[in-house]
Parts: C-alpha cells; structure tokens; sequence
C-alpha cells in the first residue's frame, strides 16, 4: 500500500473523529479557530465537489437509464422528505428565524459523498448511491432555491437567484470539471484517488472550524435546541428512509442505501448557501456546521448496525438451509 493510500485510509476512516475534534476546539476554544477565514468556504467546498467530480464515471449517470424507478424513488424521498421533517422540526421547537433558514436549507441541500462512503461501509447498493447523488446534486441548483423559498417565504427573504448561480458555482462547474479530467485524464484521477478522502476531509473540518469558531458563543446560548433539531432531523431522515424502503419492499442493500441519502446531506453546501442567501443571518450557516459533525458520527454507527444487521440475517439463512438440508 502507498503512502498516499495509507494517508486516504487514516483520514477516511476517522474522518468523524477528526472532524469532531476540530468542531469542540472551534467551540471552546474559538481562538484556536479564527485564522480560518469565511471567504475560504466556498473554494473549500469548491475542492470537496472537484474531488468527487474526479470519481465520477459515465456508468454512474448510466443508473438513471437502467434503474430509472429506484432514481426517481430518491430523488422524490429526497427533496420532500428532509424539506418537511426540517419545517415541521423548526416550528415544533420555535427556532429563531436565522436558525429555521439554516435547518431548512440543510433539508433542501442533496446528499454529499459522505453518503456514498457510508453506505459502501453498511454493504448497501453503492451504484445506486452514488446515483441518487449524482441526481440529486444536479437537480440542486433548480430545487434548493424552490423548496427553500416555499417554505421561508413567510418568514425572510430568500435570494433565490443568487442560491441558484452560488449551487451552479460552487457544485456543478467543480463536479462537471472533475467529470471531463476523469473522463479524458483517468489514469492521473486513479492515482492521486488514494489523496482524495484525506483532502474532502481536511477541508470539511476547516469549513466547520470557520462557522463554528466565529459563532461559539451564540451555539453554546442555543446550543441545546439547535442540537435536538440536527440530530432529531438526521435520524427522522435515516428512519423516513428505511421505512420508504421496507413500504416499497426493496431489497436490503437498497433500502441502506436510500435511508443513508435521505439522512445525510451535504452540510457543507448549507453551510455555504446560508452565507449567500442570508447574509444578514449570521446564525443561518450554525445548523449546517453542527450537522457536518453530527452526520458523520451517527453515520459511522449507522454502518455500523447495518453491517452486522446483514452479517446476523446471513447467518440465520445460513443455519436455516443447513436445518432444511438436515
């Protein structure tokens, strides 16, 4: 194994270790924190989507014509599902508004390549994972903004030209420039591969030491509502996604991997769109910090359950087939 894969690995697998370690230094010590500026999220981000631009492969947009009903599934439970469970989490605990616009646009943002990393961990259906993402990610830039002034039209002004050209920006221009270098560059894409967890990583953890380090104060006032609404709307999501799965008697790996895209978003870009589309908001990017971290860490456990969950069902089939032999 290469230095380059041995550092992909160390970072891919505690990534949520590391990025919770950046989040309680940020937190408490928020000094520690501020040489990371907030015109660096953006770029940060920018990188993140590049890197999973340069994963992409023809055969994984290929889904879309093969698989169209399980797409569509995804696609729907998606931008309907997290949207509302947002909504209703915000009003049930009477956010303020600049933390109801950061909620809601953690709910209308698409799934992030963390998704496709757990569900790859859970033995789910990884094409279609990375398809729902890939979807998704491109109907962002007309759904994000939709769903987001729908639902905040009452409460604030939403930019929602300003959203649409900032997804366009920071998410499809790096992805789509990723694709082509794969598509034309694909033996360079597979051996720097190895680097690109590490580098996802690395600037996830320096957008969440930015949000974070700059609001300390005003998440440890709030810090306990605004908690139960992210953890309470990340599990709904994972729990809303199972159950859709088990109602449309889809096969194991499948359901894993719709309740892992529904639950995980791609905080990053909420975090970023809250700068953008709120700026008079300060509170608004706090929802997509806070998620960043947590949705790593319930993910990781998440993986977790499932994996041994299929582990137990394989063994019960296994000794029932012998029993059945018998």
């Amino acid at each position: 194994m290469s230095v380059l894969e041995k550092i992909g690995n160390f970072f891919g697998k505690f990534m949520a270790l590391i990025i919770l370690a950046v989040a309680a230094l940020a937190l408490f010590v928020p000094q520690s924190c501020l040489w990371i500026q907030p015109s660096w999220i953006n770029p940060l981000l920018m990188l993140v989507m590049f890197g999973m631009g340069l994963t992409l492969k023809i055969e994984d947009f290929a889904l879309v014509f093969t698989r169209p009903k399980d797409i569509i599934i995804g696609c729907v439970a998606q931008f309907t599902i997290m949207p509302l469970l947002a909504f209703a989490l915000g009003k049930i605990f009477g956010l303020e508004v600049g933390l109801l616009a950061g909620v809601i646009l953690v709910g209308t943002c698409p799934g992030g390549t963390a998704s496709n990393v757990i569900t790859y961990l859970s033995k789910g259906d990884v094409a279609l994972s990375v398809g729902m993402t890939s979807v998704n990610t491109l109907l962002a830039p007309l759904l994000t903004p939709a769903i987001t002034y729908l639902l905040l039209k009452e409460s604030v002004h939403v930019d929602v030209v300003s959203m649409f050209l900032s997804i366009v920006k920071v998410v499809i221009v790096p992805i789509g420039l990723g694709f082509v270098i794969n598509k034309f560059f694909g033996k360079f894409t597979q051996k720097i591969g190895a680097i690109l967890p590490a580098i996802s990583v690395i600037a996830i953890a320096l957008i969440v030491g930015a949000v974070v380090s700059r609001n300390s104060q005003k998440i440890l006032t709030t810090g306990a509502i605004v908690f139960a609404v992210v953890i309470l709307h990340n599990l709904l999501g994972y729990a809303c996604g199972f159950g859709l799965g088990k109602l449309l008697r889809l096969n194991v790996a499948k359901t894993k991997a719709l309740s892992i895209e529904i639950g995980m978003q791609n905080s990053g870009l909420a975090t970023s769109l809250a700068g953008t589309a709120f700026p008079a908001l300060a509170m608004a990017t706090v929802p997509g910090a806070i998620f960043s971290v947590w949705h790593n860490l319930s993910g990781a456990v998440l993986a977790n359950f499932y994996r041994k969950w299929e582990e137990k069902d394989e063994a019960a089939s296994s000794e029932n087939s012998s029993g059945n032999a018998q």
